[in-house]
């Protein structure tokens, strides 16, 4: 066995072995429940789990806690008992869970990454909520305070400012675009995207910086980079962009 046909095989196990470990994981919840590990001279579900499946008692805690509050909703019940999807995945959704979203939730852990999963939870958790400080230097400081010891508004002032610089992107983004000549942004509308959006993510919840620039309206389609339609994402919210129209595509298909 050459080099490559040993670390292939390894990988191969490895992947099996996962496979099997999550299946065996799920099925801890029902054993402790018929108290079947007796049957196999065990103490204990934590003595069997530890023995058969090198599962710790972290895991097997979590495992059985998923599996209650999972009873309400069937489907990532399913995932669980039959280790479809790991503990540690399901247990990123289980504070969000609902039996209205139990169908859409186990799609979602079913194909994004964790990190995607965890980004999502987030946000439900946190819609709406901005954080309320700012970083001012100290000169700027110390010239809006002289401002407002004069009497000037500086609500005001700072509004008709923020007014000013949104008007002049809406200018810009009214620009008529043309067809593209090739599949990369131009330059000149990553200036501007990053003059409306900054180097952050556009989602409002997120503080991750942006990697990659999103077309809402899908490219194949429109073959044009119109910054109306175009989002600065970080690399979860552009996986979680892509379920999002993969999920439109199919029901569009099913109407």
């Amino acid at each position: 066995m050459n080099d490559k046909e040993l670390l292939e095989t390894a990988l191969t196990y490895g992947r099996h072995a996962l496979d099997w470990r999550r299946k065996f994981i799920g099925l801890l919840p029902e054993i402790n429940k018929r108290r079947l590990f007796e049957k196999k001279g065990c103490s204990s579900i934590r003595e069997f789990a530890a023995k058969f499946g090198g599962v710790s008692k972290e895991q097997l805690e979590l495992t059985i806690k998923l599996e209650e509050r999972f009873i309400p909703t069937p489907e990532l019940h399913k995932q669980l008992v039959t280790g479809e999807v790991s503990i540690n995945k399901l247990a990123r959704v289980v504070s969000i869970a609902t039996p209205e979203n139990d169908l859409e939730l186990s799609e979602i852990v079913q194909n994004m990454s964790q990190k995607a999963v965890e980004t999502l939870v987030r946000d439900e958790k946190f819609t709406g909520m901005r954080a309320q400080t700012l970083s001012l230097n100290e000169e700027v400081r110390g010239r809006l305070v002289e401002l407002q010891e004069k009497g000037i508004d500086i609500n005001e002032l700072i509004s008709v400012a923020l007014n000013k610089r949104e008007e002049e992107i809406a200018e810009e983004k009214a620009q008529p675009v043309g067809p593209a000549t090739s599949r990369p942004v131009p330059v000149k509308t990553e200036r501007l995207l990053a003059k409306e959006h900054g180097t952050k993510c556009s989602i409002p919840t997120c503080k991750k910086p942006s990697v990659v620039i999103h077309h809402t309206q899908t490219f194949a389609l429109s073959h044009r980079h119109d910054p109306n339609y175009l989002a600065p994402l970080c690399k979860e919210h552009h996986e979680i962009a892509h379920m999002i129209n993969l999920k439109v595509r199919e029901k569009r298909k099913c109407l």
